[in-house]
């Protein structure tokens, strides 16, 4: 099959963007000091949260397992809305000061996917104000202006793994699934593109990486570029660059397949 060339390329953020779980971590436990909750979630704790999506949610998820009386319970669901902002709020400064660098190859694909004519969006099911606090303090302070669109969370009804978000990224693209490409880091985000009808490539962290990402178009530990190529590259999964190039990227959408891949048929 031909190259294609993608209307736009569709990014999550966290976790695709940049490795920002351990800064949501921190922010959440500050957020929890603050609030004199007492809790305190570990990188064990926060990966096993992480399976259920969206900020508010986990914290509803934990509340949800605590021992306690139906009042207490209620009692500390009413204040989730302001647990989640304080942690929002210690989230962006964590960010704004620069704590959090995008991932290798993230702003290469940006640049060079925007100069070949896609469109770049976003599909998050964080806040809008994480959004804008990462892409401000890693992209500079236009960077906004280089997303046609950025779907956040909070705009639909139901989060990833529903595709939700990734549909109404499309419609305001205004481009079909087979004119995109996702780029994701979970296996809720993977599930949500894939259920839209986009191709997905998967760069998994070490939150997400012990997820069976089997049905992903494109699985690779990062972006990389020339300062960070990939392992074993070229040659396991991508045929001319130790990192994924645009040009490779059309290639593998179209259809195009791995030597190693036709040795096996």
């Amino acid at each position: 099959m031909p190259a294609i060339r993608p209307d736009a390329l569709i990014f999550d953020v966290d976790g695709t963007l940049a490795d920002t779980e351990e800064a949501h971590r921190t922010a959440f436990n500050l957020a929890f000091e603050q609030q004199g909750l007492g809790w305190n979630w570990s990188r064990a704790d926060y990966r096993r949260l992480l399976t259920t999506t969206g900020g508010k949610e986990r914290i509803a998820r934990h509340i949800g397992a605590l021992d306690l009386t139906d009042a207490e319970r209620a009692g500390l669901l009413d204040r989730l809305p302001q647990i989640h902002a304080a942690k929002t709020r210690f989230y962006s400064a964590v960010v704004r000061d620069g704590a959090v660098p995008l991932r290798p190859g993230v702003a290469r694909l940006l640049a060079v996917g925007g100069h070949a004519g896609c469109r770049l969006a976003i599909a998050s099911t964080t806040t809008a104000i994480n959004v804008d606090a990462l892409l401000h303090a890693t992209l500079g302070a236009r960077a906004l202006e280089r997303f046609a669109v950025i779907a956040c969370g909070d705009q639909v009804a139901a989060k990833k793994p529903a595709p939700d978000i990734y549909l109404l990224a499309l419609e305001h693209l205004g481009v079909r699934a087979d004119q995109a490409i996702a780029f994701e880091d979970s296996l809720n985000g993977l599930r949500a593109a894939r259920a839209a009808g986009l191709w997905t490539v998967i760069t998994p962290t070490f939150w997400t990486e012990d997820s069976d990402f089997s049905d992903a178009d494109l699985v690779l530990p990062q972006l990389g570029d020339a300062a960070s190529p990939l392992p074993d590259e070229p040659g396991t999964r991508l045929r001319h660059l130790a990192w994924l190039g645009f040009d490779e990227l059309c290639r593998l959408a179209g259809g195009e397949a791995h030597p190693a891949d036709a040795a096996l048929r």
